[in-house]
């Protein structure tokens, strides 16, 4: 049986990490503030792996990111990876260099294939995590771009048809539509998501707690369950969240 795994993500911005609700942004304090209430050398415990992600609406201060990067890297022992606004093989190495261990591509899948292909030449196909945005519009998921912004004029089916010619490695596939709701994982998402099957699927948008979590990882087409919300699962709630899994059979690690 396959060994599922339970993410979890934090959301950059300028300096500062935010909660998301259907991809507007809250902001909830800086890397200090983090280490202060939340301590990573206790989460990275209870996690698999760890994504973080630049979301930043300006501008982006690449160097600033890494900079936070490599101090969670130092109080966090899960792997981590890292994306947001990647243009080149540059910036994905200093990413790396910075503590990452994959590299989360979005953009690049719209408009920069060449890209990503080239970064899977560079860094090996295992690295590179496609993370896709969708939301439902008149009964058809719709794929969406620039922080969910702006819709690419696909069908997540198409979409990711498409992209799994790409050389990547996992799937990232996020609703739009229940992002930070807690209502749980929209199922009918993944549902069109099984052409794919041959490459690992990591579902995020929705799970408020751990039944939620439950429920995706109990899912054969589910790899990993993704979760960014702050308030619900920092403290002992990663740590609650998993032993509830592993008692329920979920196939987790038992670190």
């Amino acid at each position: 049986m396959l060994t599922k795994r339970l993410i979890f993500t934090l959301l950059y911005d300028s300096g500062s990490f935010m909660l998301s609700r259907n991809f507007r942004l809250q902001r909830i304090g800086d890397i200090n503030w983090l280490e202060d209430n939340y301590g990573f050398s206790k989460v990275g415990y209870s996690i698999d792996e760890l994504v973080v992600i630049d979301v930043s609406r300006q501008s982006r201060n690449s160097q600033e990111f890494c900079e936070n990067l490599k101090q969670l890297t130092r109080n966090c022992f899960a792997p981590i990876a890292a994306g947001g606004g990647i243009r080149s093989i540059d910036q994905a190495r200093e990413l790396l260099r910075s503590g990452a261990d994959k590299i989360v591509v979005n953009t690049a899948l719209h408009d920069q294939p060449q890209l990503v292909e080239d970064l899977a030449r560079e860094f090996g196909r295992q690295c590179i995590i496609a993370s896709v945005d969708c939301q439902k519009i008149n009964g058809v998921y719709r794929v969406f771009q620039h922080s969910g912004t702006v819709e690419s004029g696909h069908s997540l089916d198409h979409f990711l048809l498409k992209c799994s010619g790409l050389p990547i490695g996992e799937f990232y596939l996020t609703s739009i539509e229940r992002d930070g709701t807690g209502n749980g994982l929209d199922i009918e998402m993944i549902d069109h998501a099984t052409h794919t099957s041959e490459i690992p699927l990591i579902v995020m948008g929705g799970v408020g707690n751990p039944d939620h979590i439950i429920a995706g990882l109990r899912d054969e087409r589910v790899d990993a369950v993704a979760t960014a919300n702050l308030l619900n699962f920092m403290g002992d709630g990663l740590t609650r969240a998993r032993n509830l899994a592993i008692a329920a059979g979920v196939n987790l690690a038992i670190f």
